[in-house]
């Protein structure tokens, strides 16, 4: 593996935002190299994502909309801007982990197109409690929702980070989660791990000691909670997949939402 001083920065920057974004963004090179920066960089694509959910929610209160609203929107906007792939790959985790069936079942559950009972009640739940905590934290004022907003954003791609570190096997040989697995190396996963928790909590001492502590905490929290998908998934299925990636975001983000929602 080459040393990680290689890594291509504006190919791995194309590769996060091209891959788990909307965004017109073109990627131009899919190799290892160009896979490990695009994961590393990923907190970055995190950030423009939760800064446009922030945009809307303190848009819509503006404009006169009432909290709940406002976290309707700051919740859809990074459903809107993944295509809704973090969602599903939420969905198709819980069918192959509800259905406990062996790896290989399981694995073609999750490929396939449909949504069983297992990712609807997660799903539900879900997004339930994003609009739950992001109306909470908008209703303690603007800029608690805003921080809510980015803060869960940067941290589901933290956990994107983590999960391709050295290491972690995938679980088919094809695939999304194929391309990334194993790229990241410990120290850059650290690196990157520190750099979040640092800018969650100094940001969020704009608005008070509180809230510095209780925005580094809803990073950690939210990467515990990841981690402990990220190894139940892979002992179910061998490894992990593009779905599995998906999980993990969705996990980490409605995690720190409720973390940044507790005594609001």
């Amino acid at each position: 593996m080459p040393a990680p001083s290689s890594t291509p920065w504006p190919d791995g920057l194309r590769f996060a935002f091209g891959t788990l974004t909307v965004l017109p963004v073109k990627v131009t090179r899919w190799d290892r190299d160009a896979a490990r920066g695009g994961m590393l960089c990923a907190p970055p694509a995190g950030l423009v994502v939760g800064a446009f959910a922030a945009l809307v929610g303190v848009a819509l209160l503006a404009l006169g909309a009432h909290p709940p609203l406002a976290a309707v929107g700051s919740a859809a906007v990074p459903a809107a801007l993944t295509r809704g792939l973090h969602l599903d790959g939420l969905a198709d985790t819980a069918d192959g982990l509800g259905s406990g069936k062996p790896a290989e079942d399981a694995l073609r559950i999750m490929k396939q197109s449909d949504i069983g009972p297992f990712g609807v009640i997660t799903l539900v739940l879900v997004l339930l409690a994003q609009v739950a905590a992001l109306t909470q934290a908008y209703d303690a004022s603007w800029a608690h929702g805003a921080l809510a907003a980015v803060v869960s954003a940067t941290t589901a791609r933290l956990a994107l980070t983590l999960a391709a570190r050295a290491g972690v096997p995938p679980a088919r040989p094809e695939g999304l989660g194929a391309a990334v697995a194993g790229v990241v190396p410990a120290t850059g996963a650290a690196v990157a791990t520190v750099a979040v928790v640092l800018a969650a909590a100094g940001t969020g001492a704009l608005l008070g000691p509180y809230d510095a502590v209780r925005a580094g905490a809803a990073v950690l929290a939210a990467l515990a909670v990841a981690e402990l998908l990220l190894r139940h998934c892979t002992r179910r299925f061998g490894g992990i997949t593009g779905d599995v990636f998906g999980g993990l975001a969705e996990t980490a983000a409605t995690t720190a939402l409720v973390v940044l929602s507790l005594g609001s």
